[in-house]
């Protein structure tokens, strides 16, 4: 439960922090580009998943690899708004997004064996970050 909270806690004070505001909405963007309404349900449910993906890694094995790449893309993940939303650096926040996809991949890849649960649960959040990735490739193009 504690894993839920705090990534929740910490996703939900970055996404305020970090907030698309006038620059945002001034880029021009591809004709995929989603909603803006859409971004916080779909975090909001991602971090649910992430969180207890984290949680039975952690109680199975927490000095492991899994649990070093869980952090790692959980950083990742927190260090990408700030990039993109509140730097503008659209070329280095899709650096940080390719970096978090590697991450939740070797993750799904370290987990399938041991907590196939875990690596179900990273698997629609790789498909979104995969997404985000095209997305924020495309708006780096455009702008």
């Amino acid at each position: 439960m504690s894993f839920v909270v705090v990534v929740l806690a910490i996703g939900i004070f970055v996404g305020m922090q970090t907030a698309p505001g006038e620059w945002y909405r001034a880029l021009e963007k591809p004709p995929f580009n989603p909603p803006n309404w859409i971004f916080g349900p779909v975090w909001t449910v991602l971090y649910v998943l992430i969180a207890v993906a984290g949680w039975r890694t952690f109680r199975q094995a927490p000095g492991s690899v899994a649990m070093k790449l869980w952090v790692a893309q959980m950083v990742l993940n927190w260090t990408w708004s700030p990039v993109f939303f509140v730097a503008h650096q659209l070329w280095f926040a899709l650096v940080i997004l390719l970096g978090m996809l590697a991450a939740i991949v070797f993750f799904i890849v370290d987990r399938w064996q041991l907590d196939r649960t875990a690596a179900l649960l990273f698997c629609p959040y790789a498909a979104w970050v995969g997404f985000a990735g095209i997305l924020n490739l495309s708006l780096a193009v455009l702008n």
